[in-house]
């Protein structure tokens, strides 16, 4: 009988070859083509026949190698870092880069347990000046750097 000795390892290759799997199923109906002549399915199924392979190596693993066991979900972090990406998808466009990145920067921070408002801040107003610096006016891309831009 097979023992899983990392179940750690054997859970996240089992979510590699879910992912493949899935991957496999998804891009069935584009033309795969050849090496010379890709098609539009060609990457999609090498990587995911990659992604399959690298879950069957680390499934492998956590059957012969020992591993801690799976901890917990911690929904805190999950929640704030979600909860960001959504302000931030939602924020941009009324308030701007540099605020947004201020506001996401404060809610992110919020996944860890102790949080410090200053240096959270302080992060925020560096990343909002370099994000407007280099995308805005370094790159040129189109977003509103500023309120009511």
């Amino acid at each position: 009988m097979l023992r899983v000795k990392s179940p750690q390892d054997f859970g996240a290759g089992i979510i590699f070859i879910v992912v493949g799997a899935a991957g496999l199923i998804f891009g069935r109906e584009l033309a795969v083509g050849t090496a010379s002549r890709m098609g539009p399915g060609y990457f999609p199924i090498l990587l995911s026949y990659l992604i399959i392979a690298i879950g069957l190596v680390v499934s492998a693993r956590g059957l012969t190698l020992e591993g801690p066991p799976v901890e917990r979900i911690h929904l805190r972090p999950i929640f704030f870092v979600l909860a960001a990406i959504l302000a931030a998808g939602f924020l941009l466009n009324m308030v701007g880069l540099a605020l947004t990145s201020v506001l996401v920067a404060i809610i992110a921070a919020y996944a860890r347990s102790q949080v410090n408002l200053l240096e959270t801040i302080l992060l925020g107003i560096g990343m909002g000046i370099f994000s407007v610096v280099v995308f805005v006016y370094g790159l040129g891309q189109p977003l509103p750097a500023w309120w009511g831009n």
